[in-house]
């Protein structure tokens, strides 16, 4: 039965004393014949991945799996490390569905010190691996991150638009041929075939903004023969646009189950606003829709600054000439838009010549107006934050049930979610809120993102189930990064298992222990 009492603070400050006297965990050298010595962790509070009550316990882990939970004696495992938990919690590694970046040339330690043991990518349309081959495909890709052994567990979807190019679609094509549309079904079965877990458009993005329902409808057939997930960048988070935007999603998504990513609304003001598109969802639920949604524990977005150009000016339009023949209008709907986002000290460039500064500190500077220097910089010009979200709406959403917790970060963007997600969340919402109980606050990491993705062996601290763990004080988890160092690493969580052996201890990352998951 799930517990839907919040910790006290003095339950999650009960591990503290522990944690003062706990000396630095113990080497983990392999046995002289290769394989992991067994592992027991001692006096932990077990908070399984359910919801279901902390259980006070001892956790033996052998090989690369968890083989037993309750009291377990020193003595009674034969060369066993053992670690001294002090009260402090073991839970399963938290499962972030929307990830961006590339393991084969980037560290996630920026992951693994908040707790996250596998991560998701090929999120808003585009897969991981090159666009340009359409011989290789993600299979491609599955194999040269095997051989280069990251240091995160990692999973992926297959991304819509690198479909579409990988079959040789212009990006400005609106209707694809029936030939075309079955060359990219044909793409995403073997995508699914090599292990990716469903398919992500990104419908506010080239080329997905160029895209209908119609052209969705033949992959979410190939998806739902696959009981994969159609994850989406939605057509627009906007207030007035957003719940037409999730019955679109879902509708090209049918039969397959359906996913919406970072869900949000922009424009909106407090937590009825939040209710009103949270409804929307139950409603479809119980019509029979598959329907769940991630979200992040912050009031800014990070994406391009495109995201504020009307579609006749993106790419691959020649913006050249769209200035020169339609400046003004142009001008005039950048400078709309941007007031209705907030104006220009809500956008805080992450790339560029201007990363760290504001539109309104850029502006000031520079000497030009800002709708001017947006045409300038056009909307290839760079990423940013944006802060357009209402912080009491947000937290109505990131507590809903079926809102699974993910950061849509990444190692090297400039936005402290990458860096932060599942530490604030914990601290925020259970520390210092007390918005929701510890044990929901980690079934929101673990076993709905797991379930999500029909993940058997992940998510869930059980026997036999991978040993993908972290073991913490929620009275010391504290999310470091802020939008002026958005790379300050989490603290509190004192050591992160995968598959069994050691990741991340101390503050410091022990090695390179990251498996390529791939779909059943």
């Amino acid at each position: 039965m799930r517990s839907s009492r919040p910790w006290s603070r003095r339950e999650v400050l009960v591990a503290a004393a522990a944690t003062a006297a706990s000396a630095a965990l113990p080497g983990w050298a392999r046995a002289a014949s290769g394989a992991p010595p067994a592992l027991l962790i001692r006096d932990v509070r077990v908070v399984d991945g359910t919801g279901a009550p902390a259980l006070a316990a001892d956790v033996l882990v052998r090989g690369e799996r968890i083989e037993r939970i309750g009291r377990i004696a020193a003595g009674a495992v034969r060369g066993a490390r053992i670690v001294e938990g002090g009260g402090r919690v073991l839970a399963p590694g938290f499962i972030d569905l929307h990830v961006h970046g590339d393991p084969l040339t980037q560290s996630y330690v920026s992951h693994l010190a908040m707790g996250a043991t596998t991560v998701v990518l090929g999120q808003d349309g585009g897969s991981p691996g090159p666009d340009d081959d359409a011989t290789a495909g993600i299979g491609a890709w599955f194999e040269a991150l095997e051989r280069t052994l990251p240091d995160i567990n990692v999973a992926t979807t297959s991304g819509h638009g690198s479909l579409r190019r990988q079959a040789g679609i212009d990006d400005a094509t609106r209707v694809p041929s029936a030939a075309q549309v079955a060359r990219m079904a044909a793409l995403l079965q073997a995508d699914l075939a090599a292990g990716a877990f469903g398919m992500s458009t990104g419908l506010e993005y080239v080329p997905g903004i160029y895209t209908s329902p119609g052209e969705l409808a033949p992959l979410a057939g190939v998806l739902a023969r696959h009981d994969a997930v159609a994850m989406s960048h939605m057509r627009s988070e906007d207030e007035d646009k957003v719940d037409a935007a999730i019955l679109e999603h879902v509708a090209a998504s049918r039969p397959a189950r359906t996913h919406v990513s970072h869900l949000k609304v922009v424009h909106g003001k407090g937590a009825e606003r939040a209710e009103r598109t949270l409804a929307g969802l139950d409603r479809l639920r119980r019509s029979g829709v598959p329907l769940t949604a991630d979200a992040y524990p912050y009031i800014a977005s990070y994406t391009t600054i495109g995201i504020l150009f009307p579609e006749w000016a993106l790419p691959p339009t020649d913006y050249a000439q769209v200035v020169a023949a339609r400046r003004d209008e142009l001008r005039a709907w950048l400078e709309q838009r941007m007031l209705r986002r907030g104006g220009p000290d809500a956008l805080l460039f992450g790339t560029g010549e201007h990363a760290g500064k504001t539109l309104a500190q850029v502006t000031q500077a520079d000497g030009r107006a800002w709708p001017d220097l947006l045409l300038a910089l056009g909307p290839q010009g760079g990423q940013a934050a944006h802060f357009v979200m209402d912080q009491a709406l947000q937290a109505r959403i990131l507590v809903d049930p079926h809102v699974a917790i993910a950061s849509d970060g990444s190692p090297k963007g400039r936005h402290p979610r990458g860096h932060g997600t599942f530490a604030t969340w914990i601290e925020e919402f259970v520390v210092n809120q007390g918005r929701v109980s510890l044990e929901e606050a980690v079934r929101k990491a673990t076993r709905l993102p797991a379930s999500i993705l029909k993940l058997k062996d992940r998510g869930t601290i059980r026997a036999g189930a991978i040993a993908d763990l972290v073991l913490f004080d929620p009275a010391r988890v504290r999310g470091r990064a802020d939008y002026v160092n958005p790379f300050a690493l989490a603290e509190g969580f004192d050591l992160v298992l995968l598959s069994g052996q050691p990741a991340y201890e101390n503050g410091e990352p022990t090695g390179r222990h990251g498996r390529l998951v791939r779909r059943a």
